[in-house]
């Protein structure tokens, strides 16, 4: 006689029936209840704001960024934005361009927040005419015109070590107008980055209709930060609705069913809103990295009603009635679900070990959409599919998507060459895991419809480059800077720069002091030398500072007391492994020549990101360490089985090594987004290995199965889920690879992989092993039987 499952029996007293049978029985509150947390949860998403600071990234304790904090309260900051002129015909020189240039100049003035603007027009160019020292305009207002002025002012720009690459290029092909603000904190003025960036978009525009003679890119640590805002936004306004678009399409066709498809979309969308809210509440500013939450949480969400909904449309298609077929699905998978939620959530707690902030809020923000994710899958999922109809047509056992178990047979026949196959592609591939290098460079971190990235691979193509390494160089004494022993040193080390082969620009004093000594002997060629008195130095820089304009000091290169000088080291588009290793030579060169180590630091915020993946790396593999260890205790718990336990670290690690692998053999590149792949998956990749150990162990243990048997009991019950889910789960990091934001589109790329890499190690590497698992308990079980038997006897 078969017992209604509503009903109370010895075979269906588990938890999992009963919860089943009391959220049917309590429908309606549990669905008014859940809309209500909902709405109180997401209500916190109204305090959601977009950071626009690349300080963002990194955490407190960043000893490149206390090291760049330090090298700013000596000097000024440095936030800018760049202007790069491209003439249209000709040279920088022509009078029509020299005419825009200095219009841009004139009116960058104007823009919020500004302090210096420094162009090819206004450089301070100094002659000597008699015994007077000239400091004026490179290219005097009004002067844009008169032939002979303008070819002076070619001449002496060509030839001036301070503005070559930095603001015309070595050919006057392009030139540079460079505008240096002073930008409120955030938190203070949130709006004033977005206004500035306006005003300087809005400023380039009337420049180009005006001139049409010049195009007008724009680049610089401004236009990085908005670039940073304008990418999560987007993110969230096109990311989410082509994510949920996807997953509609994906549970229509995969379980035939619109009522089920609809109670889905529901759970995963209070879910997400819901942990959104969670977030707002707790003052978390979202990034690019922590803008995708709610796409990652869609794509997880989605997998705990997809195990449960395919079970209950397996039990209605097989003539079970709806409430009874609801009850069953919460018997076989609520277990299996709350295991995968926790381990999930272990998974992306693991990503607080992380060493960039926006990392560490991904994972948080994920891990309660998980969390929400499944109370709703347990509570307003199964109430819903309890009042909404649903249809479940029967299949045929014919039926093409019938594929399970020919599946299960075909991997039970070649179990032991599919066994040898994998691990040995596996191994193949982790032979390609050194090919990945660490590569951080802020600029690639936009793709090509970005005009950020666009207009600055123009001004590393044509102007000068955008990664810098930054030293204060200090002299030991208040007015040391005049030493002929320091300005020697300072001078050698611009020479031993300048001669790397990666090396664009090296920005000195010392060119400086070499300028001023040349006009004072009469602009001399052969005086262009420093100068060898310390009282002749100072003289000639007092002369110097006294006759610059307002906004042209030399605040930005000397500290107040002339103790030390900044010097700055462009780069041509170099790795950040080579950036490091520069910035490691440089600091070794001084502290050779006696400075001490602590005031030979390199800095700067070229030199933040390149140190940050690797910072990263560390971090995240302590992360990924403790999520195996945490995910594994709890797998030995929840399958009361330590060899089970353990025997599932091999399908959780297997993917992210061959996925890793595959990307060492086909890019080579890893970024910051990519190093916290590896902890972030293992709580992915976990479910199916999880719903498939629990179903193999429910054959074996409630239904004495074979091993062979637990294996085909285990495809024919849950690989039609786990090959959903894993469908939906890639699709949904595919959607990730159509972010502008590099960053967020290679870590959606790598997470399909080893998404991809996680259900082929599941379908042919884990059953093999189970049966060879089995096979070996039952031999040595016998083993263990047969003296008593044969005592019995």
């Amino acid at each position: 006689m078969n017992h209604d499952p509503l009903t109370p029996t010895n075979g269906n007293r588990e938890l999992g029936a009963r919860w089943g049978r009391w959220v049917i029985r309590w429908r309606w509150p549990i669905i008014v209840g859940s809309l209500l947390v909902a709405v109180l949860a997401g209500a916190g998403a109204k305090n959601l704001r977009f950071g626009s600071n690349y300080r963002l990234f990194f955490g407190e304790n960043n000893p490149q960024v206390e090291q760049f904090d330090t090298l700013e309260r000596i000097y000024t900051k440095n936030d800018n934005i760049l202007f790069s002129i491209e003439p249209v015909e000709g040279d920088v020189f022509a009078p029509e361009v020299l005419a825009a240039i200095q219009d841009l100049e004139d009116r960058a003035w104007l823009l919020p927040f500004a302090t210096r603007v420094d162009a090819l027009t206004n450089f301070q160019n100094t002659r000597a005419e008699e015994d007077n020292l000239i400091v004026e305009d490179l290219v005097p207002v009004g002067q844009e015109t008169n032939a002979a002025a303008v070819a002076r002012a070619k001449a002496d720009a060509l030839a001036e070590p301070l503005i070559v690459h930095r603001l015309v290029n070595d050919d006057g092909s392009s030139a540079g107008v460079n505008v240096t603000v002073y930008m409120p904190d955030d938190a203070e003025d949130p709006s004033a980055r977005p206004a500035l960036v306006a005003a300087a978009r809005e400023l380039a525009s009337e420049i180009e209709v005006v001139h049409p003679e010049v195009r007008v890119h724009m680049t610089g640590m401004v236009m990085l930060n908005n670039a940073f805002q304008e990418a999560s936004q987007k993110d969230i306004r096109t990311l989410i609705p082509l994510m949920y678009a996807g997953i509609v399409l994906l549970l229509l066709l995969l379980l035939r069913s619109f009522g089920a498809a609809f109670g889905t979309v529901v759970v995963i969308g209070m879910a997400t809103v819901s942990a959104l809210g969670i977030a707002g509440w707790a003052g978390v500013i979202l990034t690019p990295p922590s803008a995708t939450a709610p796409t990652v949480i869609l794509t997880l969400a989605v997998a705990d009603s997809v195990h449960i909904l395919v079970t209950m449309l397996h039990r209605m298609r097989a003539g079970v009635a709806r409430h009874a077929a609801i009850v069953e699905s919460m018997r076989v998978n609520l277990g299996p679900v709350f295991l995968t939620s926790i381990t999930t959530a272990v998974g992306f707690l693991s990503m607080n070990f992380s060493d960039s902030p926006p990392f560490r809020h991904l994972g948080n923000i994920t891990v309660v959409g998980v969390l929400f994710a499944f109370a709703f899958s347990v509570t307003l999922l199964p109430a819903m599919m309890s009042i909404l109809p649903i249809r479940a047509r029967a299949r045929s056992a014919r039926h093409w998507l019938a594929w399970e178990d020919p599946l299960a047979e075909f991997v039970l026949r070649h179990r032991r060459g599919l066994l040898v196959g994998t691990v040995a592609v596996a191994v193949a591939l982790a032979a390609f895991l050194p090919q990945n290098e660490l590569n951080d460079k802020f600029v690639e971190y936009f793709d090509d419809s970005v005009t950020f990235r666009t207009d600055s691979d123009y001004t590393m193509n044509n102007l000068t480059g955008l990664y810098n390494i930054e030293f204060s160089v200090d002299a030991g004494e208040s007015g040391g800077i005049s030493n002929p022993e320091y300005l020697t040193l300072l001078d050698d080390f611009s020479a031993w720069y300048e001669a790397k082969p990666k090396v664009q620009h090296v920005y000195s004093f010392s060119d400086v002091m070499k300028r001023l000594n040349r006009n004072m002997h009469g602009d001399d060629p052969t005086a262009y030398m420093l100068p060898d008195s310390r009282e002749l130095a100072a003289q000639y820089l007092l002369l110097y500072e006294m006759s610059l304009p307002f906004g042209q000091d030399l605040n930005n290169q000397i500290n107040v007391d002339k103790s030390s000088t900044r010097l700055t080291v462009t780069l041509k588009d170099v790795s950040t492994r080579e950036m490091r290793a520069l910035a490691v030579a440089g600091e070794q060169w001084l502290q050779a020549r006696g400075l001490p180590a602590e005031t030979s630091q390199a800095s700067g915020p070229s030199l933040m990101f390149a140190h940050i993946s690797g910072r990263n790396i560390k971090g995240m593999l302590t992360g990924t360490a403790v999520a195996l260890l945490l995910v594994s205790l709890t797998l030995v718990l929840a399958f009361r089985s330590i060899r089970y336990g353990l025997l599932s670290l091999i399908p959780n690690i297997a993917p992210a090594v061959l996925a890793f692998g595959f990307w060492g053999l086909t890019v080579g590149q890893v970024n910051l987004g990519l190093s916290a792949v590896a902890a972030m998956t293992i709580g992915i990749v976990v479910d199916d290995t999880i719903h498939f150990l629990a179903k193999y162990l429910r054959a074996r243990r409630e239904q004495k199965k074979s091993p062979e048997d637990a294996v085909r009991f285990a495809f024919h019950t849950v690989a039609p889920a786990m090959l959903f889910t894993s469908i939906v789960l890639a699709a949904g990091f595919l959607i990730l690879t159509l972010s502008s934001f590099g960053l967020n589109s290679s870590m959606g790329k790598l997470t399909a992989i080893t998404i991809g890499f996680a259900l082929a190690t599941d379908f042919l590497m884990l059953p093999p092993i189970l049966i060879g698992v089995g096979r070996f308990n039952e031999q040595r079980k016998a083993a263990a039987a047969l003296p008593l038997a044969l005592e019995n006897e």
